[in-house]
């Protein structure tokens, strides 16, 4: 095998215990931590492992508070890899190892979509030196950058390997040991220390939007609000097994104060546990509680939103509620479909905080997205997980886009996707929604297959979309 570097990170230059296992044509290398001012993910220590690599791959683990131990012959696979598929990045499955026991870990496949900072590539990277060189050389990175350089290596490693996206080895290539137990979740990023890198993480994804001729100019397009409707507004709940929460959900909707009329509907997708009769006495009881169970029963949330939303009893604007969830103030609709007449935008999207079941605030609290901005929000909402809640919709441009994809999970997310790609979001930062966290809820302890197949099928999403606004803008050139 030729000679392949690993750089490590530390305070003090310290022994690697078998960190070889069979492949010993391996250089160690060590950068001070102190060197670096303790930011690995920084354009200095960039620039620096630029400077001090001279084979033709060098591993990395960007995380200092992990220890790497590769299985026998691993380099020599990553290299053999690296070197047949000329990929610029090279990743594999791993152990996650405490003690004696190692547990395996699964990443995922790398796709053109797959820009958010925190994707998943295990804890060791291996880098093709001169794809690396050559984006260090050539700028894309601000001298300033001290956290996100990490990040723009790899989309601009990407954008200049054209087809050749970084490659995941489905093997376990070596255990990885970390010596923190912070946790790692999807709402890190609302932290308030994490402003300062989100910032960074957003100038470098615009950056890369440039770069590839995916960023799209902000919009100020009003969306008309004409046409005859049965009511002005309607709360769509897509439901099934939802007994103990469900009038809760319904409460809190037939209690809203406001000045138009508006309906409940609730699409109940062939519940087996009660909630169908709940159901049926709210129905019976309230004029504007419509009923809805679909002859189709292959609908996920989406496909139910789109029996609602297409439904002649729908209203002027459809607006989310999660059968698990509740309206935190009896004046939501009414914010929601007032920011509709002030701002002619396509679709409105409030605050939330999460709960318990008891609806008592759980960490992190307040979810407003305020990295969201008039200006740039629709082209950051590609590097982000999600846009928020409660999400309303123009109905008529819904119905003109042709609803949601039929899924159970990033439906919301490809439609906000969608919309603001050529129309306008605005945004209300009053907390308007209690989202409940709960030991049925489809949120609650996701396995480690369920969130890959979660993080894959957005990446997905976004692989579309990015294509999308390619086009688009290559339309407009032409």
């Amino acid at each position: 095998m030729e000679r392949v570097t690993f750089i490590h990170f530390c305070t003090q230059k310290t022994a690697v215990a078998s960190v070889e296992h069979g492949d010993s044509n391996i250089e160690h290398i060590y950068i001070d931590l102190q060197e670096v001012n303790g930011l690995v993910n920084s354009y200095i220590t960039h620039k620096k492992i630029a400077s001090i690599v001279k084979s033709s791959y060098f591993f990395v683990c960007f995380d200092i508070d992990c220890n790497i131990e590769l299985v026998q012959f691993a380099a020599r696979r990553f290299v053999d890899v690296a070197k047949a598929t000329a990929s610029p990045i090279v990743y594999s499955n791993y152990y996650v190892r405490n003690g004696d026991i190692n547990t395996p870990y699964n990443t995922i496949n790398y796709q053109f979509g797959s820009v958010r900072e925190g994707f998943n590539f295990g804890a060791l990277m291996l880098f093709n030196t001169a794809h690396y060189k050559n984006i260090i050389s050539q700028n894309y990175i601000d001298n300033s950058c001290n956290y996100a350089a990490t990040y723009a290596v790899r989309l601009f490693m990407c954008a200049q390997g054209g087809k050749n996206l970084p490659f995941r080895i489905d093997e376990y290539l070596y255990s990885a040991t970390y010596n923190n137990s912070e946790e790692n979740n999807q709402f890190n990023y609302q932290k308030a220390e994490e402003a300062i890198k989100q910032k960074e993480y957003e100038q470098v994804f615009t950056t890369y939007l440039h770069h590839i001729n995916a960023f799209l100019p902000p919009c100020d397009i009003e969306t008309p609000t004409e046409g005859t409707f049965p009511c002005e507004a309607s709360v769509i709940i897509p439901v099934k097994n939802r007994v103990q929460t469900i009038g809760d959900a319904i409460e809190s909707v037939i209690t809203q104060e406001t000045n138009f009329n508006y309906n409940i509907i609730i699409v109940d997708n062939h519940s087996t546990d009660g909630t169908t009769k709940i159901v049926q006495q709210y129905a019976k009881q309230y004029y504007n509680v419509v009923h809805i169970i679909p002859e189709d029963k292959r609908l996920g949330i989406g496909g139910c939103w789109n029996l609602a939303v297409f439904d002649k009893q729908c209203g002027r604007f459809a607006v989310q509620l999660d059968s698990d969830d509740v309206y935190s103030t009896s004046h939501t609709l009414q914010h929601i479909v007032d920011k509709f007449y002030s701002t002619k935008a396509a679709m409105v999207i409030g605050t939330y905080k999460l709960t318990n079941f008891d609806l008592n605030t759980i960490p992190p609290g307040i979810i407003a997205h305020k990295e969201w901005t008039a200006t740039n929000g629709h082209n950051n909402a590609l590097r982000i997980n999600g846009l928020g809640a409660p999400r309303a919709y123009n109905t008529n441009l819904y119905r003109y886009l042709g609803g949601m994809v039929n899924c159970s999970y990033g439906e919301d997310y490809m439609m906000g996707l969608r919309i603001s790609r050529q129309y306008k979001i605005e945004r209300i930062y009053e907390t308007l929604y209690f989202c409940r966290r709960w030991q049925n809820n489809s949120d609650a302890q996701l396995t480690l297959d369920k969130q890959n197949q979660h993080d894959h099928y957005k990446d997905m999403l976004r692989t579309v979309e990015l294509h999308a606004r390619i086009a688009l803008n290559a339309d407009k050139k032409s």
